[in-house]
This record gives C-alpha cells, sequence and structure tokens, in this order.
C-alpha cells in the first residue's frame, strides 16, 4: 500500500460477489438494472453484485424524494437529457462522462454491520485507496457534517457528506444508499471528465455553476491527465479486494433479472411519469 493508505478496522472473510459490466444504457435502464439486481438478491436469485455502468444519452437522477419541480424539464427535453427517478435519497446529478458503481449485498454480510455510515465509511476507505493507486495526491474523506451545516442545496456535488470522498476538499465522488427487503444498494458517480457546473442549466433557481466548479473536481483534473472508465474500475476492483476481501468475479445477468428490468424502465422515467409520487414507485 502506498503511504498513508486506508488501514480496514476490521479484517472479513472472503466473499465472492459477481462482477458486471454493463454497456452504456440510458438512466431508466440504468436504475431499472440496480432495482432488478435488488429484487433477484433479496429473492436468493443472484449472489452478491458489483456493477459499473455509463449513461447514454446524458441523464438527470434525483435523489428518492427530490421534488421534480426542481428541474427544469423543457430545458431537459431540448437538450436530449433524460430525468430519472433513483431509489435511493440525495440530491440530483448529471450523468455525463462518468464511472458509476453499484453494490448489492445483503444487510447480513458483515460488510454491512452498524448500519448506513459505517458501510459508507467501509467503502469509502476502499474508494480513496482506489484514487491514490491512481496516482492521485490529496485524497481523503469528508468529516462527519452537523445537520445545520449541510445546507438547503439540491445538487448531489455542492456539498460533501459524511464519509464521501474528496481531494484538496473538493467532492469527487457522490453516493447514494437504500436498504429494502434486507438488501443493501449503494451506488455513486465518478466523475471522469466534464464540466462540474453543467447541471445547473437543467434545474430551476438552481446553484451558481462556479460555485459547484469550485467544491467539485473530476478525475482528470484531479490526476492532471485523462483517466479511462476501465483503469479507474480496476483500481476499484483491487481495493475492494485488499480492503474489504470481496473476490469480483465477472458475470451476466439472469432471465429473471432481465424481465424485472423491463418491469421497471417505464416506473423510473420521470419524463414519461412525471406525476407519479416517489412514494408510489418503492
Amino acid at each position: 500500500m502506498v503511504a498513508g493508505s486506508p488501514v480496514p478496522t476490521v479484517s472479513f472473510p472472503t466473499a465472492c460477489w459477481r462482477l458486471l459490466w454493463s454497456p452504456p444504457a440510458d438512466g431508466a435502464t440504468n436504475m431499472a438494472i440496480d432495482v432488478a439486481i435488488v429484487e433477484a438478491v433479496a429473492e436468493g436469485e443472484a449472489p452478491p453484485t458489483l456493477r459499473f455502468y455509463r449513461w447514454d444519452p446524458p441523464c438527470l437522477s434525483l435523489g428518492r424524494r427530490q421534488p421534480v419541480d426542481e428541474v427544469d424539464l423543457t430545458r431537459c427535453r431540448m437538450d436530449g437529457v433524460e430525468v430519472v427517478r433513483r431509489p435511493t435519497g440525495g440530491r440530483a446529478i448529471l450523468h455525463a462522462g462518468e464511472l458509476t458503481y453499484s453494490l448489492v449485498f445483503p444487510e447480513t454480510d458483515p460488510r454491512a454491520a452498524g448500519g448506513v455510515l459505517e458501510t459508507f465509511r467501509r467503502f469509502a476507505e476502499a474508494f480513496v485507496q482506489a484514487l491514490r493507486d491512481l496516482g492521485i495526491s490529496g485524497v481523503a474523506l469528508a468529516p462527519r457534517l452537523d445537520p445545520a451545516a449541510r445546507g438547503d442545496g439540491f445538487v448531489c456535488f455542492e456539498t460533501p457528506t459524511d464519509y464521501e470522498v474528496t481531494i484538496g476538499g473538493r467532492k469527487i465522488m457522490g453516493s447514494a444508499q437504500w436498504r429494502h427487503r434486507g438488501v443493501v444498494l449503494q451506488h455513486g458517480s465518478l466523475p471522469l471528465e466534464g464540466d462540474p457546473g453543467a447541471i445547473a442549466a437543467y434545474l430551476r433557481n438552481g446553484p451558481d455553476p462556479e460555485r459547484l466548479r469550485r467544491r467539485a473536481i473530476t478525475l482528470r483534473e484531479a490526476a492532471g491527465r485523462p483517466v479511462t472508465f476501465e483503469e479507474a474500475a480496476a483500481a476499484i476492483v483491487a481495493a475492494f479486494r485488499r480492503l474489504l476481501a470481496i473476490e469480483a468475479q465477472p458475470g451476466a445477468l439472469t432471465p429473471e433479472e432481465r424481465r424485472r428490468i423491463s418491469e421497471w424502465r417505464e416506473r423510473l422515467s420521470v419524463l414519461r411519469q412525471a406525476g407519479v409520487r416517489s412514494a408510489e414507485l418503492f
């Protein structure tokens, strides 16, 4: 390990997880895949899963309870930006030029012990290690925040929350978690390149894009070079193996998962289901 790397506080038994490399997909499909995997793991039909994916076309994802009226749907339609509802909480993210990961595993797994924040911390330590292995300095975990310090913004990358990953104080990864039927879904975004302020154009009364650029950072800017999707994902897989004893083996979606995906796609597209409340979805 490099100097100053995270040291796991608990030794875990080795676990074999399924590794999925998803092709680029629209936002509703990407979220439907995550939900379908949660249901399959809950039914004992699929193993714990680590998935890496991309978005095509660009997509604005909203946290589970984030109001749709915060979004400029007309501008999104004009620019070909999809809008989708996440099953997890948190605030809006514009998905473009990024690596997205998802983790789906039972709550009985020791890596889920201690609740949501402790699980966040464990996996965040692995993400910190992965970024350091890519040669990036200044990587750290954001400290616990006083709730009063979180502010009223509705952009995920505007403020690092508890145990999220930062570089020089600027947020580099945003993650969120949902626990359902005894299963943990955690997914998150690692911007590889692009403009952290671009999301402001798609939100009504949105934040100052210059402020977002000061508070967030892409992997390309942090590394001083382009980092590919595959390179970043490989670093995460290696860090999971070393720090969390997760052996990720390539696999594929099951036929039952594919059936569930087709059922969830239409329900998760905000542009198609703008009047549906999030409580009716999950």
